[in-house]
């Protein structure tokens, strides 16, 4: 751990020239949360990460043993790092000794592309954690190095709603910026840009699609979660996790509740009450560990969006994922307006 935390306080790597002439030559937009984003390989990438993106697709170089945990943005990734964490460390930590109780899981499992290969060129500070590691990204599936893809590595992949995406998005965008908007974003003028599919690492429906349709593929080597299955019912998900990473639980841990337990510790209202996730900011991106946590909750879209916005994405949402079968996902999460009605 001491080595992974190292990542916080050193590195200054710089673009190459062919980098800062690859960025040169993107269409670029400004953005609510980011100054600019880039238009690349299909996906629109932020420009504070842009060098860690292309570092970490360069020179990432992942072990057969490896664990990679991936969320569209404001898709859950609190909620399970956590949880693989605590999983996977079970048989070396209790709950009540724990290290997430005082440090962030971001920092326990650092985001690739944002937290070790924007200021690394090399892998070197994460070459020798202990196996297996943990690690997580917000790249698009067809973005991943290939290293990853010809691996036999996994990959976790949660899916939230996003409706529910959007919300918690533009709460959280003015935390991320540098320099605050003179005008703040309306919610229409931000619904309008994120229908457009402009967000970071968005189009949304293209991110969550490409890691569904690679998960029906490759079913031994992605494990493909659905944010609003696991709140409804999260032992079961956390037993399937827990399977899915090769570290099963025990008939005896099943039977003392330990599923259970580590459900509870590992819950969005546990992890928002911990001191650690009250005080401490983040580097490098400077972000308070708190504006990480807001409600986690199913359905809060219902609260700010009109008849008219639910509609008009749902249509959206039915011609961008057509028939791949992800769109019965968001139409069961859409019916919470009418049961709230």
């Amino acid at each position: 751990m001491e080595k992974l935390l190292e990542f916080q306080n050193h590195g200054d790597d710089q673009p190459s020239k062919e980098d800062q002439e690859l960025l040169l030559s993107l269409p670029r937009v400004k953005s609510w949360d980011f100054p600019f984003l880039y238009q690349y390989q299909g996906f629109w990438f932020p420009s504070k990460f842009f060098h860690g993106v292309i570092n970490f697709q360069k020179h990432f170089q992942a072990k057969d043993s490896d664990i990679i945990l991936v969320t569209y943005p404001k898709s859950g990734a609190t909620w399970l790092k956590p949880l693989a964490f605590t999983i996977m460390n079970r048989a070396s930590s209790t709950l009540e000794s724990s290290p997430l109780l005082s440090t962030f899981s971001h920092n326990l499992i650092p985001f690739l592309e944002m937290n070790i290969y924007t200021r690394y060129q090399t892998s070197s500070i994460i070459d020798d954690l202990p196996t297996p590691r943990i690690l997580a990204t917000h790249l698009p599936y067809t973005s991943l190095p290939p290293s990853i893809i010809n691996s036999n590595c996994r990959i976790v992949y949660l899916c939230r709603n996003p409706l529910d995406v959007f919300i918690s998005h533009w709460h959280f965008a003015p935390s991320v910026r540098d320099i605050p908007m003179e005008t703040p974003l309306s919610l229409d003028e931000a619904f309008e840009i994120f229908c457009q599919g402009v967000q970071c690492f968005g189009p949304v429906w293209d991110h969550e699609l490409g890691y569904w349709n690679a998960s029906l593929e490759k079913s031994h080597k992605i494990l493909f979660l659905k944010f609003e299955d696991m709140k409804e019912n999260t032992a079961f998900h956390v037993k399937k996790l827990a399977d899915f990473l090769g570290c099963p639980f025990t008939q005896e841990e099943e039977t003392k509740g330990v599923i259970e337990e580590i459900s509870k510790f590992c819950s969005f209202e546990n992890m928002k009450k911990l001191q650690v996730h009250q005080t401490g900011i983040q580097t490098p991106t400077g972000l308070q560990n708190k504006n990480f946590f807001r409600k986690g909750k199913v359905g809060d879209w219902t609260n700010y969006l009109t008849p008219s916005m639910s509609e008009r994405f749902q249509k959206l949402m039915e011609e961008k994922l057509g028939e791949s079968g992800l769109m019965t996902t968001f139409s069961q999460s859409s019916e919470i307006r009418k049961e709230t009605e």
